[in-house]
């Protein structure tokens, strides 16, 4: 527990913000505190944020999918084996 006091001036600052925000002054410093907090954390990036790259995505890829065709003919091999039922041969 943490008890704090304010002057004058920083006190009816609270009390205006939290009126206006309509909440209470703990709950305000409360969402302020946790706010900073955030802030100071280090940024994840979206591979980080989805749980990492996956392990084995290219294991077995060939060295030229980077290359437009290669890469097209890989994706409907892929869907061909995938859904043999939508792309009878």
């Amino acid at each position: 527990m943490l008890n704090l006091e304010f002057d004058p001036e920083t006190e009816a600052y609270l009390l205006e913000i939290a009126s206006r925000e309509e909440t209470t002054p703990e709950a305000l410093i409360k969402y302020l505190i946790h706010q900073r907090w955030g802030s100071l954390q280090s940024r994840k990036t979206i591979v980080e944020r989805r749980g990492g790259h996956p392990e084995h995505l290219l294991q077995d890829a060939p060295p030229n999918l980077s290359e437009r065709e290669p890469r097209k003919r890989a994706i409907a091999e892929h869907l061909i084996k995938r859904h043999p039922k939508q792309f009878p041969q």
